[in-house]
């Protein structure tokens, strides 16, 4: 492109996103549309994309594609295995983009729609797609191994068995809020569930296509998974409409919650290239088409935010959950902003998979980018709705009720109105029994994008979009169960194989099955306790689910930079370290807030000796999880700062010349594979 041309090219996409930041800036109270947050956001991942990545990529890093990556050196079959760069970007994306950035930013929507925009695109810019990227970067140079044993290598022994053990803990909690999740939104709903079990037999067959039937021949495999896929959205109607088969696929809380359990379990021991690869990136063409359609008729409509830039709750009374605005926003909103779950992924099961170093440039920080385009999404759909729709559908029973009526008089309070006949009508027009107290934010989101593309394509025809809208996020939350699992597998291996070296083995059978079952039942534990919560699950899991989450990452970034130092890129490793003080303050008074704070509404605590002389039947339950709850937020909030201090060591003795840098980097081999098959 000529250079002239190029350069009047990003200074326009400049101008344009800083116009949309001014309008957003500038409104006092008036009623702004949706489609300013959108321009604002995606001009900005542009500019962010090709400028700030390239510097990551090549100038801090040093990228280098003559060097052989682990796909190709470790190739096994199962789990090493090189693959097409966009095949894996779609798996890496799809096993990233689970409930976080849908639940996140309609959770936050309480405080307001901008607080959580800001958070979402800056955030990711400056923190998320960072550590995404250089946690795979160095984790492609280390023969993929994982964030703890990155840490035990590089930091120090102690520091890093300690990260080993929480991190294998946090994302034992991460697990149980995804399927938490996935559980509330096919709960009762059989069109939803038929569509998600549709989409197992659809992944396999698109496994056994592209490996075996006819190896390579990516385009056909994706265009007849998203034929087989839509026909399966179709098919969830009739059968939602059919008395037998209907009631075949009404599952109730617990059922669904042992089904996502088995399916857990059995995606982790099946090879990658069977149902974990073609299943993630079929599900990456749903959910980028999607966002891109949503983002589209965002502009097209320029729906209005009815939620309030700034609301009351920014004081820490808010219904949906506790906690002021800081610390708490940047906390609900993890992924889509940054996200510690995301660094065992880039350096689980996506640094065995990809072929070239370049490739982590449009894998790291490419799929962080997309995701937290999906969390703007996600909170623009939230912030379109009525706000006494919003919280009649995400605050839980115990709040509200158990009816509209009583729902109506208790958003009352808050300021907010809501005629009772409304969620009736609503939940007629999106074909389900009711939406009243539909808690973990894929309902509300649903009927957000229903409404945004109905409005555009269909009118008055919501129950298809809103169906769409629940395959759309419960498929992609699965691929990050099937995925983490997988990663948790990779972990719990790591640490057995202390104690026994063969379960070390990544390819020992026996060690896949045993480490796998002992990390589904481990997330299966906390899943079906949150199921039967009388509080809804989710409103304990996600505060704790969302400190572990940011701890993660602030470990990942502690790991990141020391990694950086070692490198020799000391003068670099701000781009790690800027976030990683930002994330550590936030989070850390968060975890302080949730395990002390007087209010039996935010701390543990608290609300545990608030139920002391409870006559409820569950209060003896509620008690012992409360207190679970608080002594894991400790021993996370310990172990972070325990990896803190000994990576603050790391560099001061590297900078001071004390120790000469030494990384754990396997040896160079030169690259056998043509670039034109790759």
């Amino acid at each position: 492109m000529n250079k002239f041309l190029f350069v009047a090219m990003w200074v326009a996409i400049a101008l344009v996103g800083a116009i949309a930041f001014g309008v957003i800036a500038l409104s006092r109270g008036e009623t702004i549309s949706a489609g300013w947050l959108v321009v604002a956001g995606v001009s900005t991942y542009l500019v962010a994309y090709r400028f700030y990545s390239r510097y990551l990529a090549y100038t801090v890093f040093g990228l280098d594609d003559r060097r052989a990556t682990p796909a190709e050196r470790l190739n096994n079959g199962r789990d090493f295995v090189p693959t097409n760069k966009w095949v894996a970007a779609g798996h890496h994306f799809s096993a990233i983009s689970g409930a976080g950035p849908l639940v996140g930013p309609t959770l936050a929507a309480q405080f307001g729609f901008l607080p959580g925009t800001l958070w979402l695109i800056i955030g990711v810019v400056l923190g998320g797609a960072v550590q995404d990227m250089i946690v795979l970067c160095a984790s492609i140079r280390r023969d993929g191994k994982s964030l703890g044993q990155m840490a035990k290598e590089e930091v120090n022994p102690v520091a890093g068995m300690a990260a080993m053990v929480a991190v294998f803990a946090i994302m034992i909690i991460l697990l149980a809020v995804l399927a938490l999740v996935v559980v509330n939104a096919l709960r009762d709903s059989p069109w939803g569930l038929f569509t998600i079990t549709a989409t197992i037999p659809i992944a396999l067959l698109m496994g056994v296509w592209m490996n075996n039937i006819r190896p390579g021949k990516v385009a056909e495999a994706t265009g007849m998974g998203i034929v087989l896929l839509l026909l399966a959205l179709l098919g969830g109607q009739w059968v939602a409409a059919h008395p037998s088969w209907g009631a075949m696929f009404t599952w109730s809380g617990t059922d669904l919650a042992w089904a996502v359990m088995v399916y857990g379990f059995v995606a982790s021991v099946l090879p990658v290239w069977l149902l974990l690869s073609p299943r993630d990136y079929l599900s990456a063409f749903l959910k980028i088409g999607t966002v891109m359609i949503l983002g589209v008729a965002i502009v097209l409509l320029m729906p209005p935010l009815k939620m309030p830039a700034v609301t009351q709750f920014i004081d820490g009374t808010g219904p949906v959950f506790a906690g002021k605005l800081f610390p708490f926003a940047f906390i609900t909103i993890a992924c889509g902003a940054i996200s510690g779950f995301h660094a065992l992924i880039a350096s689980g099961t996506t640094p065995k998979m990809v072929t070239r170093e370049s490739h982590a440039r449009l894998i790291g920080y490419g799929s962080m980018l997309t995701e937290s385009l999906v969390g703007l999404m996600a909170m623009i759909a939230a912030a379109t709705l009525d706000p006494g729709v919003y919280f009649a559908m995400n605050v839980g029973p115990a709040v509200l009720g158990t009816t509209a009526e009583s729902a109506s008089q208790a958003i009352a309070q808050w300021g907010f109105v809501l005629h009772p006949e409304q969620m009736n009508i609503l939940a007629q027009q999106m074909g389900e029994a009711t939406l009243l107290s539909r808690t973990g934010g894929a309902p509300s989101l649903a009927v957000g994008m229903a409404g945004i593309l109905g409005g555009v394509f269909t009118g008055s025809g919501l129950a298809l979009w809103y169906h769409f809208a629940i395959l759309f996020e419960a498929v992609f939350i699965l691929t990050t169960i099937d995925a983490g699992t997988r990663v948790g597998r990779f972990m719990l291996q790591e640490l057995l194989g202390h104690v026994y070296e063969p379960l070390g083995r990544y390819s020992w059978y026996p060690s896949i099955i045993v480490s796998s079952a002992l990390v589904v039942l481990a997330w299966g534990y906390f899943l079906y306790q949150g199921v039967i919560d009388p509080l809804g699950g989710i409103n304990s899991l996600w505060p704790l689910f969302g400190i572990a989450n940011q701890l993660l990452a602030a470990v990942a970034l502690c790991v990141t930079t020391t990694v950086l130092v070692k490198m020799g890129r000391l003068k670099h490793a701000w781009v790690t370290l800027l976030p990683l003080v930002w994330l550590a303050a936030a989070t850390l008074t968060a975890g302080y807030q949730k395990v002390f704070s007087p209010l039996p509404n935010l701390g543990f605590l608290a609300h545990a000796r608030s139920l002391a002389d409870s006559t409820n039947p569950a209060a003896a339950r509620m008690i012992f999880n409360d207190r679970i709850d608080a002594a894991l937020a400790l021993f996370f909030m310990v172990v972070v700062l325990v990896v803190i201090a000994a990576s603050a060591r790391e560099w001061w003795l590297v900078a001071a010349k004390r120790q000469t840098p030494r990384v754990h980097e396997a040896p160079y081999v030169e690259t056998q594979m043509d670039s034109v098959t790759v």
